[in-house]
């Protein structure tokens, strides 16, 4: 069965009421492939969940950027998996890099956080990606490896995981991963997929890329076999989102 494309907008620490109603209405105007060619989840702050789930057009979902690694209580701050839920939320994005490395949030927690939100019925974005020097230094699958791992090891059903592979040198500073650095990194995840779950996990878990994704550079990525989508930061609060969402096209022409 071919992985449906999946792009996700990852609005960050953005917005004020009337830019997300102004955003929200240029997605709902906007001529989009059907719901069975691209599946669309836009991911805005937390305090702006509901207001963008009620207005919304009803085939794009949404995330929320976070959630608790367990059940709510004494944790002032944090929003947990059972709130989400109760919003009506399908989606949590977690593990993003901005995470892991300003709020120190390690594989394990991260792989914590995942099998949390799965079991109380939310669909997860679970986010994996190398720094620049990890890069430069040749370790780049090891990290993503180990990433994944903490994952893979808690978990056994992957069918409402949608795994983000997010170069960290490449996020919002305006330097892409080429598509052929792209492919690369997600046809060795996959390979660890296989041989770390199963054939069939590896086959038909997407494996998004994110990382200065734009309305330019968005279908030569797309056409790459192993990119199964988009998880799209600062391009997601502009016009050219749909265009990255029309990229879906490629694949269905493949």
């Amino acid at each position: 069965m071919a992985r449906k494309f999946f792009v996700g907008g990852n609005w960050k620490c953005n917005g004020t009421t009337e830019e997300v109603k102004k955003i929200v209405s240029t997605l709902n105007e906007a001529q989009v492939p059907p719901s069975d060619v691209v599946e669309v989840v836009i991911s805005p702050p937390f305090v702006f969940l509901p207001l963008v789930k009620s207005l919304l057009r009803p085939h794009f979902h949404v995330a929320a950027q976070n959630c608790w690694v367990k059940k709510g209580g004494a944790f002032t701050g944090e929003v947990s998996a059972e709130m989400l839920v109760n919003l009506g939320i399908p989606w949590v994005i977690l593990g993003h890099s901005e995470r892991r490395l300003l709020l120190k949030e390690s594989n394990e927690f991260v792989g914590d956080k995942v099998v949390y939100a799965l079991a109380q019925g939310l669909k997860v974005i679970a986010c994996v990606g190398e720094t620049l020097e990890q890069r430069e230094a040749g370790s780049t699958m090891d990290v993503v490896a180990a990433q994944t791992k903490a994952i893979a090891e808690r978990i056994s059903n992957w069918a409402d995981v949608v795994l983000a592979y997010e170069p960290v040198w490449a996020i919002g500073t305006g330097k892409v991963a080429t598509p052929a650095q792209a492919q690369e990194v997600h046809f060795e995840l996959r390979k660890w997929l296989h041989a770390n779950t199963s054939p069939e996990v590896a086959a038909t878990t997407r494996i998004i890329y994110g990382g200065s994704v734009n309305g330019a550079n968005c279908k030569e990525l797309a056409a790459q076999p192993d990119v199964d989508g988009f998880l799209v930061g600062g391009a997601s609060l502009k016009p050219e989102f749909i265009d990255i969402i029309k990229s879906a096209e490629v694949k269905k022409g493949a």
